[in-house]
């Protein structure tokens, strides 16, 4: 066979050679003499036995027509002359994607069709002999190279990607020739994103608590489903992101005094919230009280540092009534305030503070609000002598007003009225209070005054 087709290439040879030059007016393609034609290629032909068309039967993934060396599965001999110098005699049995739909079935049924498929241009993609991979084509199960030769390469080169993109697997979630929804996605986003994180969807549907955007959106209104900048594949870092639908708590975190500072560290919201479900009120991972004790239990956090509120509530008898209903935002905001220690309305941040309007709202909130405004009265306070308003005497001294926690334990206390019984901090000394009461009032014996005892009914003299 071999000596066969040397004989044929040099007797053509030898022919055109007597022949003459070919001149540049003539458009006839010059043709091998009807003395010497190669016989026409049918199936099981000897395309692959030269040189000529090696390449294409070597693939490593070929088309099933080139593995079974069909060539005319695709192809039709119009000339019985092959090779024929200066024209082609084999053509496309027809144009693609006609071509393709004989064997494959053809698109076009569902709404939304990959631009190469809808313009018909199969090749864009897929080689038609065959690939290094496999579907005809050239890349393997990473699909990068091939999507970014038409796709914007920023999506994909972001700090934190999302796994199929950073392994090229983009027909996890992307059908490559039509689908029913936008971007070809293989289902709607929240039902595609659950089929791999099957474990979320089964804790989302046990949770009695769901953030709406995660109930009633798809995961893409707050994450990048390819790459972002943002840890956790967010559009935005927090809290710019949450405060975008939670507008009120982005207007207040724009100009707050004292912002909670795990606001401003690297977990922001989702260092208190958990931003897909939970089981307690308010997206928190536990309840209020619980939550809040997560960082409130150690003894150097912030600085200054912050007291241990855990130590203080552990094993006392009397609680202050928010805590002892788990509550910490009835005193706090949680996310920032313009007060002393977040409180929702104003306190002194010194220890001595003379009473004027508006200066103890953070306590006069719950309390009688008239508690401070009289030197006397029968009914604003049981801490009076006779009618002696004992609050106004030791909170509206002009000279030397004392605050509430100089007497008050403002979370819990083993005292009644939540009285500190181990005596309120004073620099480095703790003042006792030896506080007791009776029926109709009490007494105390300080260390900031003498023994005094006050009486409702029998008022003291002094």
């Amino acid at each position: 066979m071999i000596r066969f087709v040397i004989f044929v290439c040099l007797t053509g040879f030898l022919v055109i050679l007597s022949q003459g030059p070919v001149s540049a007016q003539d458009p006839a393609p010059v043709q091998m003499p009807a003395t010497t034609p190669v016989p026409a290629v049918a199936k099981g032909s000897t395309c692959s036995i030269t040189s000529c068309h090696r390449s294409i039967i070597g693939s490593e993934q070929p088309h099933a027509p080139v593995k079974e060396r069909d060539c005319f599965a695709c192809h039709q001999q119009k000339n019985k002359v092959h090779p024929l110098l200066g024209g082609k005699s084999w053509e496309l049995k027809a144009k693609v994607p006609a071509l393709c739909a004989e064997c494959h079935d053809p698109f076009g049924k569902k709404k939304v069709m990959h631009p190469p498929v809808k313009e018909g241009d199969c090749l864009a993609c897929h080689k038609p002999h065959g690939g290094s991979g496999r579907f005809l084509l050239n890349v393997g199960e990473d699909r990068t190279d091939l999507c970014l030769v038409c796709h914007d390469s920023a999506p994909f080169k972001q700090k934190f990607m999302h796994g199929p993109v950073a392994v090229g697997a983009c027909n996890k979630c992307h059908d490559p020739h039509e689908a029913e929804a936008k971007g070809l996605l293989e289902g709607p986003v929240r039902n595609l994103c659950l089929k791999c994180h099957a474990d979320f969807g089964k804790s989302l549907n046990e949770s009695p608590v769901v953030h709406p955007p995660v109930k009633d959106g798809p995961c893409t209104a707050c994450h990048n489903p390819h790459g972002s900048p943002v840890s956790k594949l967010l559009k935005k870092k927090m809290p710019d992101l949450c405060v975008e639908c939670h507008v009120k708590i982005g207007k207040k975190l724009a100009g707050v005094k004292v912002p909670h500072k795990p606001l401003q560290q690297e977990g922001s919201c989702g260092s208190c919230h958990s931003p897909h479900y939970s089981q307690a009120k308010g997206l928190l991972p536990f309840d209020e009280i619980t939550t809040c004790l997560r960082c409130h239990d150690k003894d150097n956090l912030g600085t200054p540092p912050l007291r241990n509120i855990k130590k203080e509530l552990a094993g006392k008898k009397y609680l202050h009534g928010p805590i002892k209903k788990g509550e910490c935002k009835a005193c706090h905001d949680p996310h920032g305030s313009d007060n002393f220690r977040m409180l929702r309305g104003s306190y002194p941040a010194s220890l001595y503070a003379p009473y004027k309007e508006g200066l103890y709202d953070a306590c006069l909130a719950c309390h009688e609000k008239n508690l401070l405004r009289f030197a006397e009265t029968t009914i604003y306070t049981r801490f009076r002598n006779g009618n002696r308003n004992l609050h106004y005497l030791h909170v509206a001294n002009s000279r030397k007003g004392r605050t509430c926690r100089v007497c008050h334990q403002p979370h819990a206390s083993d005292g009644e009225r939540l009285i500190n019984k181990d005596g309120a901090s004073f620099g480095d000394w703790k003042i006792p209070m030896n506080f007791k009461i009776t029926p109709t009032g009490g007494g105390c014996l300080p260390g900031c005054h003498r023994a005094f005892k006050y009486d409702r009914e029998k008022p003291v003299a002094y």
